[in-house]
């Protein structure tokens, strides 16, 4: 196994030992348990650590009120802290702050042992919070770019698709192929690696509610969808027809520009042509070559579903000149 450490945990580890420095320097009593609310508050994303953090700092500023209510009125007993969590619990839930539960019972425990809650204890109590919390939120502001690795998911994508496009029009040249098809399945795990990590960079940004990249591989994704039902319709094809080596010219055209550049419209329209040119042909004289120009016109349909769908994307409303735009 390869080992490897990641950006993140490395900020988890730096921010621990600020937290825990800030805190004991401060002379804060349980000085630990703010290295510990930095390692839940650093999470992959700056939209899920803000969240954590405030789950976590609403359920521990709750647990203060309640220990006060519990363990002040009734008295400091464990049977004390169960009856106090069965009213706690839902109640931190009610405010969706479901992941400050485990924090939040740890300053509960803290005011148990203490065996009294004191302005000083509240305090170094909300130190500890504030400390572990902030720290956590400070680390995490910067996060690296994705733009790289998003670019070279949609290169290798791109790449693929053209393999895929290339063998096609081999098959239809010469109706035999040895390509064992591994790009199908390598491109369905890029296209939901590429998606999950463009979600990740729209979660990295506060003010940014969608990203240009997410948008691209899921028109990708349907695209896909339609290269899969077109593959076994061409090899089902056995016999070689003027049609087919029209279709395979065109098929090879398309696979020369699966890149950037807006030109979908350009091979609808060549499209449009082509299916022109097949209802003035002579019309099919046998059983076998009318089945297979019923397939070559479901696939001329397919590929005009598959253009639609480029063309779709490029007039979305979250495409702007110079973005990410593909066949």
């Amino acid at each position: 196994m390869k080992y490897k450490i990641g950006y993140r945990t490395v900020k988890t580890a730096l921010g621990t030992a600020i937290s825990i420095l800030i805190a004991q320097q401060l002379g804060l009593d349980n000085f630990a348990s703010a290295g510990i609310l930095t390692i839940l508050c650093i999470k992959v994303t700056k939209r899920k650590s803000l969240r954590a953090s405030w789950d976590r700092f609403l359920a521990c500023v709750l647990a203060m009120p309640f220990s006060v209510l519990f363990f002040e009125v009734i008295g400091y007993h464990p049977i004390v802290i169960g009856i106090m969590l069965l009213f706690f619990i839902p109640t931190v839930v009610m405010f969706k702050a479901n992941d400050g539960i485990v924090t939040s019972s740890v300053i509960i425990l803290h005011i148990y042992m203490a065996n009294a809650l004191t302005l000083d204890l509240f305090l170094n109590e909300l130190g500890v919070i504030i400390i572990g919390i902030g720290v956590a939120l400070i680390i995490n502001i910067y996060m690296p770019s994705a733009d790289d690795r998003l670019k070279q998911y949609q290169t290798r994508i791109e790449e693929n698709f053209k393999v895929i496009f290339c063998e096609m029009v081999l098959f239809l040249r010469t109706e035999e192929s040895e390509w064992t098809g591994k790009e199908i399945t390598e491109t369905a795990t890029l296209l939901e690696e590429a998606r999950s990590f463009a979600f990740r960079d729209v979660e990295n940004h506060f003010l940014r509610e969608e990203n240009d990249y997410f948008h691209y591989f899921k028109m990708r994704e349907k695209q896909f969808e339609i290269l899969e039902r077109v593959l076994p319709i061409v090899t089902s094809l056995t016999v070689t027809l003027p049609q087919g080596k029209m279709i395979a010219e065109f098929l090879e055209e398309l696979s020369e520009n699966i890149k950037p550049g807006n030109t979908a419209h350009i091979y609808l329209g060549k499209l449009r042509e082509m299916k022109k040119e097949f209802e003035e042909m002579e019309l099919p004289k046998t059983r076998k070559e009318f089945e297979v120009r019923a397939a070559l016109l479901q696939l001329v349909k397919e590929m005009n579903d598959y253009l639609i769908i480029k063309r779709s994307f490029k007039t979305s409303k979250w495409n702007k000149p110079g973005k990410v735009e593909a066949n």
